[in-house]
Parts: C-alpha cells; sequence; structure tokens
C-alpha cells in the first residue's frame, strides 16, 4: 500500500475494517446450537411424573429454581425435569417399585454432592463445598435444602430465627457461646449464621464468608475497620480479627479473648525492644521502662493507641 494515495488508503482502511465488524457481528448475533440430550427408553418424562406426584412437579417447573432445567435448553432436561435428579423413571413408573428410582436424600453424602455439583460446582457461592468442612464431615445438601419448596431459594428456613435454630441443630457448642454477655445479636435474631458463615464453604477456616480471600466478612458491617491503612497493625492485617475478638460471645467487653485491653496487647507487647534505636526508653513493661504498668496511666492502651486497628497518620497508632 505504499504506492496508494493517502485518501485511497483511508477508504482501504475504513472497509476492511467495516467488513471485520460485520463478520464479528454476524458471529455474536447467532446463539450457539444446542445440541438436545438423547433420551432411550428407560426415561418416562415430567408429564409421566406429574400423574402421580402433582405437588412437586408443579412446585419444581413453575415457582422454584430448579425450574431452569425445564425452561433453559442448554441444560438439555427439557421435558424431563424430575429425572435430571431422580434418574430414568421408565421402570418405576411401570411397575410403582420406588427401588427404580433415585432418591438424593437417601443417598450417601458424596453421592448426593457429587449429583448437586454437577451443575452447582461453577458457580462462586459453592466454589469451596468440596473442601468445605460440611463436605467433609458428611453434611450433603438435602440437610439444609429442599428440592420441592413452593419458593424460589430452596432453603429449609428463611427467617432469620429458623436459619439460626437449623444450624444450632449441629452446632451445639456455638450456640452456648452466644449466651455469653457481649456477643452477636444471634439470639436476638437481629442477623443469622450465614450473615458471617459461607455454608458452601469458602477459601478461609470455619467458612467464613469473604470479601476477597484476605479480608474477612467482618467488614461487611465493620467498614470502619477495613482500611487499607498507611500505618497497619500487623494482627489485624495478618491473623484477622479473632486475633483480639471472640466471634460469638465472650464474657469480657467487646468481645475480647481477655479481660483487659492491657492483658490482650501485652500478648505481642511484652518486653519489646527499644522504641527507638540508640535511645534507653525501653517498651517493655516494667521500670525502667517506658510504659510501666504499675502505674494506673499505663494501664488502658487504648487511652493514647486510639486507632489500633490501623492509622492514616500515625505509625505509633495514636491517631
Amino acid at each position: 500500500m505504499e504506492n496508494v494515495c493517502p485518501s485511497r488508503r483511508r477508504n482501504l482502511r475504513a472497509t476492511g475494517v467495516a467488513a471485520l465488524l460485520f463478520l464479528s457481528g454476524s458471529l455474536f448475533a447467532q446463539k450457539p446450537a444446542v445440541v438436545p440430550k438423547a433420551f432411550g427408553d428407560d426415561y418416562a418424562g415430567s408429564d409421566m411424573c406429574q400423574m402421580c406426584h402433582e405437588d412437586n412437579f408443579n412446585n419444581v417447573t413453575h415457582n422454584n429454581a430448579h425450574r431452569v432445567l425445564e425452561t433453559d435448553p442448554r441444560y438439555g432436561f427439557q421435558g424431563h425435569v424430575c429425572e435430571s435428579c431422580h434418574g430414568p423413571g421408565a421402570k418405576h413408573a411401570s411397575t410403582g417399585d420406588i427401588s427404580f428410582i433415585r432418591f438424593p436424600s437417601k443417598l450417601s453424602a458424596a453421592e448426593t454432592d457429587k449429583m448437586c455439583l454437577n451443575c452447582h460446582l461453577n458457580q462462586p457461592t459453592h466454589a469451596g463445598r468440596i473442601q468445605s468442612t460440611h463436605a467433609k464431615n458428611a453434611v450433603s445438601c438435602p440437610s439444609c435444602h429442599k428440592m420441592h419448596v413452593n419458593g424460589g431459594t430452596l432453603l429449609v428456613a428463611r427467617k432469620n430465627a429458623d436459619v439460626n435454630t437449623l444450624c444450632e441443630g449441629c452446632h451445639a457448642n456455638v450456640k452456648a457461646q452466644f449466651e455469653m454477655p457481649f456477643r452477636h445479636k444471634i439470639p436476638e435474631n437481629a442477623m443469622k449464621c450465614v450473615d458471617c458463615h459461607n455454608p458452601h464453604g469458602t477459601v478461609r477456616p470455619t467458612m467464613t464468608q469473604t470479601f476477597a480471600a484476605s479480608e474477612p466478612g467482618c467488614l461487611s458491617c465493620h467498614g470502619d475497620k477495613r482500611g487499607p491503612f498507611t500505618f497497619e497493625h500487623a494482627p489485624v492485617k495478618f491473623d484477622g480479627c479473632t486475633a483480639c475478638h471472640e466471634q460469638h460471645g465472650s464474657a469480657n467487653p467487646r468481645m475480647l479473648v481477655r479481660s483487659t485491653v492491657r492483658q490482650v496487647c501485652l500478648e505481642c507487647h511484652a518486653n519489646m525492644p527499644n522504641a527507638v534505636p540508640g535511645e534507653s526508653l525501653a517498651m517493655g513493661v516494667v521500670p525502667p521502662a517506658l510504659h510501666n504498668l504499675n502505674s494506673p496511666v499505663y494501664q488502658n492502651c487504648t487511652v493514647c493507641h486510639q486507632k489500633l486497628h490501623g492509622s492514616y497518620a500515625d505509625r505509633f497508632l495514636m491517631k
């Protein structure tokens, strides 16, 4: 194109761009072809299931999250929504023998999870399911979900009180922690367990909710502690909130792990080196230390170090 005049060169470029846009538009405008699933004689079809199980059929196909299996051709189960979970039903329909049909609630936890994860594995809320403590302790999906419920979420419980009661059925030790005088408002049902925990599993221990891999779900309510701060407090950044606080309930104010603030701080800050190299004022806890805890002046660390979660202005977290 070196010998082509500039105006013609611009026209050729414009024509090429237009052709490329036309081709790409044509490709994106065409939806990929859906290859229908082939069903053999061992499949009965949903209409056959409806004859005996009309209530369950209506709930699934009209007001249930699983209705997408019936309406979306990408799943390949149009007309066979019941058999997507229960397996081929022709023998069951012709004989009435329940041994010829699959009951997810009666399968082992591993078999049930495998069946559910055929569809749900690639969803963000289920990304940690395989490694979750629920899966490792053989808690299967039907333990918390009802497949034929008349509603969209398939949960056994929706209200805060019902969700908390469901969780407490297995976690009795945690329920006892909420009897402490300083606690999260679970007994009052002002919040529910799944506000802090993802029952399907996360990348963090105890399946706590996260914004990202390094941010605990506590920050969804305590956003003022989120940062990032110019001057970080190492336990907050690396160990998280539970380095200083009990997550469920505590006998100590502010749900601290120790009865007083200074006892919490001294777990890390006892016998610290000099504040500034070359100076004689040590940061320890006994005379001649700067912080002589025999004096009431130094018995509450947060009087001076007010920004203990992190500071934008002071490396000693004083402001």
